[in-house]
């Protein structure tokens, strides 16, 4: 009896983790996407706005243009978590670490770098969930 117990707590558990896996991978795929597109179009804001103008010192094109590139990365990364999230959520906890380091340099916009922190955390558990889950973590 305590065998079947154990066993249905463990089976319970493996539920929990598969759905846990399912919606960080979900989220963190949809979302850099719909963000990565909508650096092409400011529809939900006009991002210029969150970038430190050391970011253009440093790579000397117009902030829109940088966002463009902003963009393709934000959408590669959203596709590479669906595909292979054990590295995606890697490359999603580094980008999110550029935007905090960027938004911290702009000084003004420590809520949203908090936010983002949060965030990074979120993609670190998607990659400790999918570690958990094996080489094939799809």
């Amino acid at each position: 009896m305590a065998t079947h117990t154990v066993s249905a707590a463990s089976d319970q558990s493996v539920k929990l983790n598969h759905q846990a896996f399912l919606l960080l991978r979900t989220i963190f795929t949809v979302a850099p996407i719909v963000f990565g597109i909508d650096k092409f179009t400011n529809v939900l804001t006009d991002w210029t706005h969150y970038l430190a103008p050391l970011a253009t010192d440093i790579i000397p094109v117009s902030p829109q243009v940088f966002m463009y590139a902003v963009g393709i990365v934000e959408i590669a990364a959203g596709i590479l978590v669906a595909l292979r999230p054990k590295i995606g959520s890697l490359v999603v906890c580094l980008w999110l670490l550029a935007i905090i380091v960027n938004l911290l340099l702009l000084g003004n916009y420590f809520d949203v770098a908090l936010r983002d922190f949060g965030l990074l955390i979120g993609a670190l558990a998607l990659n400790r969930l999918a570690m958990a889950r094996g080489p094939k973590s799809r």
